[in-house]
């Protein structure tokens, strides 16, 4: 066997780091595969072991994730979401621009449970149609569809990946892992806040007024995207309509309440429970096993598989300890209530460039130490972590949905500076406040 130079790994953590976030930003190769670059670089260099790689792709976060993504591909393939969004767009050709908004809001609310690139690839044509045929600009609502799934993933653990991937370091790193509505009371507040804000101020503050000979179009050219949110594939896979089948839908519907609710009770874990449901749709051939695999999304879950690789790195090469010693020795004199809103807002700037999964793996094990370091739960510092993580609402590629309305309703770069930087600093105050109420130090 040949032997590697012995190098500090905690140099050669930082190096891989930096290499993975540069990759990433450049975005010029897949995320997934930047992510598995990253954690064969570690494997090799032996910063970390086998067994530490093979515990992240066996992670409670990939199985769950994984199996969730079956669940609900199954619910997608009985024509679940179609039926739904048919029967809101009736409701809004009789009721108006209440009906869209209303549209919008129900979006947001099965985001807390479903994926939200589908839902948005399904409700965003509706809508641009439906405003179209009201004599509304679809600008209007548009973005509020997308940020309205995004406040709506951030409501229970298993909405965004970005919460899954934070509960499971946080188990790694000995901490309590959170209940799959624990977090509800903080997530819905923001929600709420931020559904608020879009109601009242969006319309105002985005450029309704179209293009000379421009049309509100369907997105074009997203084959294969890579977008900093990590929610990476082809959008266009969602896209085709499904005819309703009542005892498939009637039987997916039923496992899914049943997943959401044993471990709600804590009967079982989440990722035991939702692996046996999806199990269970393939045995009663509510969908084929070969329909299971493709409603996997293996790009999604090898970004977040080869980012976990790479917290592990971080935190047995000691380099996150070092890191947060650098940052709490620095703010000594900071309270755990600044230590807080510190850490929000610079998982809010990252969030912004990276990936959720980026953001999750860099800055849970700071979270932890940084609770420790202060002497006070590390679990605030987590929630912060998840809320932040998924709030990229400034930029138009922060997240694939947000490029998803981009393009369709033709906007500009400064409509999401607009609505979004406003929006940040809403859901930034509301979540603070939210956190300290909910889960005090």
């Amino acid at each position: 066997m040949i032997a590697l130079p012995i190098v500090d790994p905690r140099i050669i953590t930082l190096l891989v780091l930096a290499a993975v976030v540069f990759a990433l930003i450049w975005d010029k190769a897949r995320s997934d595969v930047v992510a598995l670059a990253g954690a064969a670089v570690l494997l090799l260099t032996g910063v970390v072991r086998p067994i530490q790689v093979q515990s992240a792709f066996a992670s409670p976060a990939i199985i769950t994730l994984a199996s969730l993504f079956v669940i609900a591909y199954a619910m997608e393939l009985a024509g679940l979401l179609d039926s739904g969004i048919r029967r809101l767009v009736a409701l809004c050709r009789r009721i108006g621009a209440v009906g869209l908004w209303i549209v919008v809001g129900l979006c947001g609310t099965f985001s807390a449970f479903l994926n939200n690139t589908p839902m948005v690839v399904l409700a965003a044509p509706v809508l641009r149609d439906t405003a179209q045929s009201l004599g509304l600009s679809p600008k209007r609502f548009l973005i509020p569809l997308s940020y309205a799934t995004i406040l709506g993933g951030g409501c229970t653990l298993i909405g965004t990946s970005t919460n899954l991937l934070v509960n499971d370091m946080a188990g790694a790193a000995g901490q309590q892992k959170f209940g799959i509505f624990e977090i509800t009371p903080v997530g819905l507040a923001v929600a709420l806040a931020g559904g608020l804000y879009l109601l009242l101020f969006s319309g105002k503050l985005i450029d309704t007024s179209e293009r000379p000979g421009e049309e509100v179009s369907a997105p074009t050219g997203l084959g294969g995207t890579t977008m900093a949110g990590g929610q990476i594939g082809d959008p266009r896979a969602f896209a085709t309509q499904r005819t309703l089948r009542p005892l498939r839908a009637l039987v997916s519907l039923a496992v899914f309440i049943g997943v959401i609710a044993l471990s709600a009770w804590g009967i079982v874990p989440i990722a035991a429970a939702a692996f046996a449901g999806a199990v269970l749709l393939i045995l009663l051939r509510v969908i084929t096993a070969d329909e299971a695999y493709s409603g996997l999304r293996p790009d999604v879950l090898m970004l977040i598989a080869g980012m976990l690789v790479l917290g592990i790195a971080l935190r047995t090469s000691g380099l996150a300890e070092q890191m947060t010693e650098l940052l709490v020795g620095n703010l000594e004199q900071l309270s755990p209530l600044l230590a807080l809103i510190l850490i929000y807002g610079v998982v809010l700037l990252a969030t912004e460039i990276l990936s959720n999964a980026t953001v999750a793996v860099l800055f849970t094990p700071i979270a932890v130490s940084m609770g420790e370091a202060l002497q006070v739960s590390p679990r605030p510092f987590l929630v912060a972590v998840m809320m932040a993580g998924s709030a990229a609402f400034a930029t138009p590629f922060g997240y694939q949905t947000n490029a998803l309305v981009y393009q369709m309703g033709r906007y500009r770069y400064l409509d999401f500076l607009r609505v979004g930087l406003p929006l940040n600093l809403v859901t930034w105050i509301t979540a603070i406040a939210a956190i300290l109420i909910v889960f005090p130090f």
